[in-house]
């Protein structure tokens, strides 16, 4: 298939291009970064979705959009700019061709936990950052088209440079203070994952529709990162805040940083996603796409 894939100069699309670049597929990489993405057997080109629909080279069978504002306290104008418009930019840009997209599973409720949660709890109508709001409007933007939309939560692996990252600039002297010592189950998302269900979700079988992604089965937050920091060699106990207490400190700081026009050292959304169950069903991914997802994995972590 000849395919395009947004986003490829991130963590994401730069690993959805390369693996279907590795597996014969003809693949053009777009991304706002000068050399973003490289490949020997694929193209990269620099495209700005703000600077509106790509107006040559819109000859694909498929695309990939993978590209994002990933960031929980970026102003909501621009959130909604890169996410939502960028995502009626792509829709434009390529007509005919089958759409996958990323989304995330922020779109679900961040006030409560999701425990094994389908894809029919979204959309809701309350948010914790402008990233969810905007990624749930970038969904509206697909209605009626042949799209399918898939919602990771929490992608890592080799070339993360935002999960993990962000948990180790968190270690202070030893000690990482985590909502309830994120004793917590979670759905998390090995890059691998995410990059088998993108190839069924451009598979001309998969039906159009909504899909949660995700590892094989839910494992306890501490457990891994305990498993992460051993593996890099990295002496962390992981102490713990009571969600209440975390969740009323974050909003303080956000009350802060914006009188002071500061990002906070927390927020709350932050909290949500650290301290609360977050399970995917993954029913339908598996029974509707044929995703066999493969356990979490942490091989080769001290590397990352």
């Amino acid at each position: 298939m000849r395919i395009a894939v947004t986003g490829a100069s991130g963590f994401i699309g730069g690993a959805v291009a390369t693996a279907l670049a590795e597996a014969d597929h003809e693949v053009v990489g777009f991304g706002r970064t000068p050399g973003g993405w490289t490949h020997p057997r694929a193209r990269y080109r620099e495209w700005d979705l703000d600077s509106g629909p790509l107006r040559a080279d819109r000859d694909f069978e498929a695309v990939v959009h993978c590209a994002a504002l990933a960031d929980d306290w970026a102003p909501l104008a621009a959130a909604l700019r890169a996410n939502r418009d960028g995502t009626r930019t792509v829709v434009r840009s390529f007509p005919g061709a089958r759409l996958v997209h990323l989304s995330t599973s922020s779109v679900y409720d961040a006030f409560v936990p999701n425990v094994d949660i389908p894809e029919s709890a979204a959309p809701v109508r309350r948010f914790l950052s402008s990233y969810a709001e905007s990624k749930t409007l970038a969904e509206f933007e697909l209605a009626g088209t042949d799209a399918v939309i898939l919602r990771p939560h929490a992608v890592y692996g080799p070339g993360d440079t935002t999960l993990l990252p962000r948990l180790f600039a968190a270690v202070r002297r030893g000690r990482l203070t985590l909502p309830e010592g994120a004793e917590v189950r979670h759905s998390l998302t090995h890059i691998d994952n995410l990059v088998l269900a993108v190839r069924r979700a451009l598979d001309p079988a998969t039906p159009r529709g909504t899909y949660n992604v995700a590892d094989d089965a839910p494992v306890v937050l501490a457990d891994v990162l305990r498993e992460v920091f051993a593996r890099r060699g990295m002496r962390v106990r992981l102490a713990s805040i009571p969600y209440r207490s975390a969740f009323a400190l974050a909003g303080s700081l956000e009350a802060v940083a914006r009188a002071r026009r500061r990002r906070p050292s927390l927020t709350r959304y932050a909290v949500s996603q650290l301290g609360l169950e977050r399970t995917l069903d993954l029913t339908a991914a598996r029974t509707r796409m044929g995703y066999e997802p493969t356990p979490t994995e942490l091989d080769g972590a001290e590397h990352w």
